[in-house]
């Protein structure tokens, strides 16, 4: 009972595999006959054009071959015009058209492959940036660009080989086994067929369970990509805790399992090797038996021999082909498959049909009556109301997990309101576009992640197109400007990846400077110097007032010292506001503002 349930679930699979293969392909399609790209089209049909003539002169060539050798013979007596020499040449220059052909079908086709590669590529990419924050934090950066690796290099091989492999292999074996039928007998065609027959039944059905040890592989490896990169993201981590030995076997044990699956994986493959040639080498060796039978009668020619031979020699050569093109069409479908599945991905998030772009008049902010939670089973925020007037100053604070830098997420749109309405100059972030709504936010994080690349690439990223005296500018009316200058390359500086290569203050000022850049008419601070000392605070404190002056300021905070002179002070608590006002009415109404007030100043008093 139970080997046919596991019986009935693996034809289940290999259903599901062959449908998923069919929608891979059908999503390809597209890219080789593409409607909006008509050049794609005629190299489409030029190319298949050379392969066909290639095809033909690569049929024919063994009938010159076998004429040349029965003028050696003295058997070719039709053939004295052009002589075993003239026909030994005519042969080679078939050889070299068949293979010229198939090089220019090569060149023709290289620059669809290539467009359809760029294509799918610069599609999957611009999806990943559309997918929500949710996906992006629950998938590993190593494995996701590993799947776009795969699949994207699976393209143009798919394309090619679909086009040029599987259909004329049927076309060259169709004519081969005419010419054997009509000049030879049925005999030669039945032993050929059979030959065939059997030997793509083994190649597909060894590869279909090679797929499966690939598939495996292709895991182990995704695994071990995903523990390298995480691993070095984390290098100071791993140096703080002395733990190089810990990733080091952490990494080893992700490879052996790679190598394990990976042996796998090349034993199937020298059994089916060998399996192939057994068959095809039996059935050449029948072949050349029965042909010998024939010139021992004198039924045949020494050049009917020879020509049998060539042909069948011209069989094995793609039939050789078939197995490996098999097994990397059905590889390149896995992984294309993961690519597409990662392309039909939804993002969470999606602009409304005709969304019209955000009209900004003064950057008011009103949170009304805001229900969230990342997960549906735990709430975050419980009916949530602040108003924020144009060019005011708010600060929230709260204990961690009352919900502060959720609505932070939420005003840039990473997630939509469960209920309520987050609203900006009485516009609803919904029915507005997401690029319009990030153009007119500037934020400044906790932590400022910059590119691996200049000062002036990170500051200049605020704005697209910036000038070099605007970039200085917004150094300037960030503070760092005389920092940049003493550096011996000045703006030209390389900060290193995710911006390693500067202090945790230096970083701040190059993300608030290209904030400033961005100049937007609403700034959210997001704890933005909660991560610093206490004297490289109170600089960029100094930078963020002057970086607030004229906007609208959500300042989300732990270090209440930062927001003592903000406008107003909401204290958020376990997702619901419990208390609002200045600095100093909320220390006269000994609340709970006063309470983490009074924590905050015996903490640093202690240290």
């Amino acid at each position: 009972m139970r080997n046919a349930t596991s019986n009935t679930q693996s034809s289940t699979e290999a259903q599901e595999e062959r449908a998923s293969g069919w929608r891979t392909i059908r999503r390809m399609l597209p890219y080789l006959w593409p409607d909006d790209a008509p050049w794609v089209k005629r190299r489409v049909v030029f190319a298949m054009l050379a392969l066909l003539l290639s095809k033909v002169i690569a049929v024919y060539t063994p009938m010159l071959y076998k004429r040349a050798v029965d003028a050696l013979a003295g058997e070719g007596v039709s053939e004295l015009v052009l002589g075993a020499v003239g026909l030994t040449v005519a042969y080679g220059v078939a050889r070299l058209m068949s293979n010229g052909f198939q090089q220019l079908r090569d060149a023709i086709f290289a620059a669809v492959g290539q467009r359809a590669l760029r294509a799918l590529a610069l599609e999957t990419f611009q999806h990943i940036h559309k997918l929500s924050m949710r996906y992006h934090i629950t998938r590993k950066t190593g494995g996701l660009s590993r799947i776009i690796e795969r699949g994207v290099k699976g393209v143009e091989f798919l394309l090619r080989f679909l086009l040029f492999s599987i259909g004329p292999l049927i076309l060259e074996l169709a004519m081969i086994a005419g010419i054997l039928f009509v000049l030879f007998d049925a005999w030669y065609l039945a032993v050929v067929t059979v030959t065939i027959a059997v030997y793509v039944w083994f190649t597909f059905t060894v590869t279909e369970w090679r797929v499966k040890l690939r598939r495996q592989m292709n895991d182990q490896d995704t695994d071990a990509n995903q523990k390298a990169i995480d691993s070095l993201l984390n290098f100071e981590t791993v140096k703080y805790f002395g733990a190089e030995e810990r990733e080091a076997s952490r990494y080893d044990a992700a490879m052996a399992g790679y190598q394990t699956a990976a042996l796998k994986t090349a034993y199937s493959l020298s059994f089916l090797n060998f399996g192939q040639s057994l068959l095809i080498t039996s059935g050449l060796v029948i072949v050349m038996v029965m042909a010998a039978i024939g010139v021992e009668k004198g039924a045949l020619t020494v050049g009917d021999f020879v020509m049998v031979n060539a042909y069948m020699i011209q069989i094995t050569m793609p039939l050789n082909f078939l197995g490996s093109v098999y097994r990397e069409i059905r590889q390149s479908l896995v992984d294309m498959g993961e690519m597409f599945s990662l392309l039909q991905q939804p993002s969470e998030v999606q602009d409304k049909a005709n969304a019209p772009e955000i009209a900004v008049s003064g950057g008011a902010v009103t949170l009304d009556d805001i229900h969230f939670g990342y997960d549906s089973a735990r709430p975050i925020l419980k009916g949530v109301s602040l108003e924020v007037g144009a060019g005011e100053t708010v600060a929230i604070v709260g204990s961690s997990g009352s919900g502060k830098s959720t609505i932070g997420r939420l005003l840039f749109r990473f997630y939509d309101v469960q209920s309520g309405a987050l609203l900006i100059d009485g516009q609803d972030v919904r029915d507005i576009t997401q690029e319009s709504l990030h153009n007119v936010i500037g934020v400044v994080p906790q932590d400022t992640v910059l590119f691996n690349d200049t000062i002036r690439y990170n500051i200049a990223y605020g704005r697209d197109g910036a000038s070099e005296a605007e970039i200085i500018a917004a150094a300037k009316a960030a503070q760092i400007h005389e920092f940049i200058e003493s550096l011996p390359e000045g703006f030209n500086t390389a900060v290193g990846e995710r911006g390693l290569k500067l202090s945790g203050g230096e970083k701040q000022r190059v993300g608030i400077a290209r904030t400033l850049l961005k100049d937007p008419p609403i700034l959210l601070l997001d704890e933005a110097t909660s991560a610093l000392d206490t004297e490289t605070e109170q600089d960029i404190q100094t930078a963020l007032k002057a970086a607030g002056e004229g906007r609208t300021v959500l300042t989300i905070a732990h270090r209440l010292s930062t927001i003592a002179d903000a406008d107003r002070i909401v204290v958020l608590e376990d997702g619901e506001i419990v208390e609002t006002g200045k600095h100093a009415a909320l220390l006269k109404r000994k609340g709970r503002y006063a309470s983490l007030w009074a924590r905050q100043a015996n903490e640093q008093n202690a240290a």
